[in-house]
């Protein structure tokens, strides 16, 4: 059982990556070494229950082939740096070759020709995970030296702990797990090679807590339905190990599926698609459809606002008592407004292209607060700028930018009615390895309470009397436009902080 796992995880990891259709070295390389590694467990597992001649050949076939393999990763792992010189290379591979010559000559059924073969390809990984440690060791501090330190900090701990049954030659009692630590490892380096997204330590182990409740989970579902059904439920192991096997195999499988129900059934393209996603897609489509129908919905809105507003002016100049031009205001005003809200919602709902160009995020800022500095609901306001002037520069679209400040300075002035504080204030975030920078405008207004501040990003939601309501849904917009995202935080009657950070330019 114990092979067949390691066998099993390589097979599903080796397909994973064969199927993604990705054409990376790395993840082509890795492949190849959980191929090798599968065919060695495969006919491991296979020649326990069949012995044979030619099993056991290609047993050592699979095991001298792992030598190669794990080279080839390496090269790509290490971005073809020079970490084995074309000499050890040459040297390893005349060993490897002499040695898949010899599985076919009387020599292999030497007693210790399977323990030369072992000896030998574990002296190659044992070279490839010093070459590793050494190019690690001249790398600058960041991502790539973080998470190859953790891969070679997880190499010797599988090692350790894959070998703990030789202590029960001292009278211990510990079960053969090799097979399962080094799925584990296998795993572990998958998760190193294709989510460079994953840069922390917690990273990782937010990955593996995945796969193990789902292992957990599913293990309880397997002995539940056992005994549920009178059968005798398998030995906890069993049950884990057939878990793990499903948890990590079911999306390489759904990959295979999808891609064979969209040959015979191209239309289908929803079959795989789970109520969460179907969620997210109709959100996706909502949108799309808003953005198609806003421009004619303004355009039917627009006509009819403008001959009510001309007619209502007409009227004006010919009424004749002070009462009635009062009402013909009225009408005015609400044709003003309705037309504001019109340009506001097409705003929010029509796709607009970002004229991204590296800009510094304090001249934006400098820039805006010039222009609310001649508002006059700014007499009773005092601005705070704190702005970090070793920022920096950033990919953003100035005009948009600039509106998204605009917009939220002035929320948080008419918050302030008898005066106040604004403050804004920028920093860089060091501790994001891709690196972010951090934009807050702080007031000491009103304040939100628990109950609006969830709803206040949603379209025209507003608690002013004359508010629109799309105001801090356009900004909300724009940011994740810009990759970043917002945040707030309040407290009624002490004031609201909102932070947007935004990635630096590459």
């Amino acid at each position: 059982m114990d092979t067949l796992i390691l066998a099993a995880t390589s097979f599903t990891i080796a397909v994973s990556l064969l199927i993604t259709g990705k054409k990376d070295k790395l993840q082509e390389s890795f492949s190849g070494l959980c191929a090798a590694v599968f065919i060695s467990q495969t006919v491991i597992f296979l020649g326990k229950i069949f012995p044979s001649e030619i099993l056991l050949r290609i047993e050592y076939l699979g095991i001298l082939a792992l030598a190669p393999f794990a080279l080839w990763f390496l090269r790509y792992l290490t971005r073809n740096k020079s970490v084995i010189s074309p000499r050890q290379f040459f040297v390893f591979a005349s060993a490897g070759l002499c040695g898949a010559v010899f599985v076919f000559t009387p020599l292999s059924g030497w007693t210790y020709f399977k323990a030369a073969i072992l000896s030998l390809m574990l002296f190659i990984l044992g070279f490839c995970y010093i070459a590793l440690m050494r190019h690690v060791r001249k790398l600058p501090s960041g991502d790539e030296k973080r998470r190859l330190g953790y891969l070679l900090f997880a190499c010797p701990l599988a090692l350790i702990l894959s070998n703990m049954d030789l202590l029960n030659y001292f009278g211990f009692n510990f079960p053969v797990i090799n097979g399962i630590v080094l799925s584990f490892l296998l795993y572990f380096i998958l998760l190193v090679i294709a989510y460079p997204q994953l840069r922390e330590l917690h990273d990782f182990f937010a990955r593996w807590l995945v796969i193990f409740i789902s292992t957990v989970t599913g293990a309880v579902i397997f002995y539940f339905a056992a005994l549920f059904f009178g059968g005798r439920p398998p030995s906890v192991m069993g049950l884990l190990i057939a878990a793990f096997l499903i948890s990590i195999s079911f999306s390489p499988m759904k990959m295979i599926l999808r891609k064979i129900f969209s040959y015979f059934y191209p239309e289908s393209k929803d079959v795989f698609t789970s109520l969460y996603e179907f969620d997210e897609k109709l959100e996706r489509e909502k949108a799309l459809m808003l953005e198609e129908m806003a421009p004619v919905l303004a355009h039917e809105i627009r006509n009819p606002l403008g001959s009510i507003k001309g007619a209502a002016q007409y009227l004006k100049s010919e009424a004749s008592t002070e009462e009635q031009q009062e009402l013909l205001n009225v009408i005015v005003d609400g044709t003003d407004r309705l037309n504001t809200v019109v340009s506001k919602f097409l705003d929010y709902a029509r796709p607009y292209k970002l004229n991204l160009r590296l800009q510094n995020i304090n001249m934006i800022i400098r820039k805006a607060l010039s222009i609310i500095s001649v508002n006059k609901l700014v007499e009773k306001i005092t601005i705070v700028q704190e702005l970090d002037d070793k920022l920096p520069d950033i990919e953003v679209d100035e005009q948009q930018f600039m509106q998204v400040i605009l917009n939220m300075a002035l929320n948080a002035i008419e918050s302030m009615p008898r005066g106040g504080t604004l403050t804004f204030r920028t920093s860089g975030v060091e501790s994001k390895a891709d690196g972010e920078i951090s934009i807050t405008i702080c007031d000491t207004g009103v304040g939100i309470s628990k109950k609006e501040i969830k709803d206040i990003f949603k379209p025209f939601f507003t608690t002013k009397e004359r508010g629109v309501g799309l105001g801090l849904a356009i900004c909300q917009k724009i940011i994740k436009e810009h990759g970043g995202h917002i945040k707030v935080k309040s407290i009624p009657a002490q004031g609201t902080v909102f932070t947007i950070k935004l990635k630096t330019a590459e």
